[in-house]
């Protein structure tokens, strides 16, 4: 029964330095093959390896073992591709040498991921590893560390965050603001962990997606989107300033908050109407049709902002005052309500009217096209 001793080169360092044409079969040809590569690159592991597989042969020949001696090359690109063409090269000398089991030399982990393919072809008797450069467990650790980093799904995961945290960091010290720096950490880290718990990433990607899209096909929507993060944080900004004289020692922190939610309700709903008024505008253009889906939204985000703005109002006036139910009384805020039923119920109505009236008219077009494709036919 024939052993095969096998060594492994899976990035074809013998190829791509020393141009040696793999598999290498045979005594004469595999110390041939390292002394090219010796000459180039004296320090390859690869060499170590081969002349391991070559001294084992001999001691195995001197022992009177049916052995052949055997070296294939894999791919730079160290993956699929590789281990595709290691394995063509492995079933190649099993056919060549005839033989039924296999000795495996290795210089190192890289190496030995190879290891399931071979065993699917031929059965391996023994492993035998040499070290030259550093310690097998610094080289196995080492390896390992570099293929958990070029894991796309590791990148993600743990690369990303650390790249947000350590380039929001060097910008607040860049600025010399070390304090609202750390701040600032915390608070990515947050936003961070709160989209990994809420696996909101493929909304936020898909938001990027349009935006990449629209800046790159010039769409209305592209620059209405602007638009409203401006409002926004404009808007934003402005409760913020008037939340100031309401923040102190004493003063319940609902109040506050109320503070900036009546103040900065209309500034949603202008950011709201302004995205509405791209979005429509954009599907007009590309499909030549009216979405009438998007009818309602504005009387929702009118109705919303009349309502809530008159219970917040109403609320922040009656904590702060220590004003039991009276605020709730006032024309203000009775009027206030009665305008966003209003418009909500328009809204509503309106909506319906017009879906079933759309409905009706394209599902009538769908049935005359329908009959006249029929008749043709006939």
């Amino acid at each position: 029964m024939k052993t095969l001793i096998l060594n492994i080169d899976r990035d074809d360092d013998f190829g791509r330095k020393a141009n040696v044409k793999s598999p290498i079969i045979g005594v004469e040809q595999n110390l041939d093959a390292a002394n090219k590569l010796g000459r180039i690159d004296p320090e390859d592991s690869d060499l170590n390896a081969i002349f391991l597989a070559v001294a084992t042969y001999d001691t195995l020949k001197k022992e009177g073992k049916d052995v052949e001696v055997a070296t294939i090359c894999g791919h730079i690109s160290v993956g699929v591709k590789s281990d595709q063409i290691l394995a063509a090269q492995l079933e190649e000398v099993i056919k060549q040498t005839d033989a039924k089991d296999v000795i495996f030399v290795s210089d190192g982990a890289e190496d030995e991921y190879i290891l399931p393919i071979i065993q699917s072809r031929i059965m391996i008797s023994s492993i035998k590893r040499v070290t030259v450069k550093q310690s097998k467990a610094l080289e196995d650790t080492y390896y390992r560390i570099i293929k958990l980093l070029d894991d796309d799904k590791v990148k993600k995961q743990f690369m990303f965050p650390i790249a947000l945290i350590i380039i929001v960091g060097a910008v607040f010290v860049l600025l010399d603001m070390v304090g609202s720096g750390f701040g600032a950490i915390l608070f990515t880290l947050g936003m961070y962990l709160l989209i990994r718990v809420f696996n909101v990433e493929k909304n936020i990607i898909g938001i990027w997606v349009e935006i990449k899209s629209g800046f790159l096909t010039a769409k209305i929507s592209f620059y209405t989107y602007i638009v409203s993060i401006i409002v926004l944080g404009i808007s934003m900004f402005y409760a913020w300033n008037l939340v100031q004289p309401d923040i102190a020692e004493g003063i319940p922190w609902i109040i506050p908050l109320l503070s900036f939610l009546k103040n900065i309700v209309w500034g949603i709903a202008a950011a709201g109407l302004i995205s509405v008024f791209g979005r429509v505008t954009d599907i007009y253009v590309r499909e030549k049709k009216v979405r009438w889906s998007y009818w309602i939204i504005p009387f929702s985000l009118l109705g919303f902002s009349f309502i809530s703005s008159a219970v917040f109002e109403s609320l922040y006036i009656s904590l702060r005052t220590n004003i039991a139910l009276d605020p709730f009384y006032t024309p203000t805020f009775i009027g206030n309500i009665a305008v966003g039923v209003l418009i909500a119920f328009i809204g509503a109505v309106t909506y319906h009217y017009i879906k079933d009236t759309y409905g009706t008219e394209k599902h009538e077009l769908e049935i005359e096209k329908t009959t006249t494709i029929h008749a043709k036919k006939t």
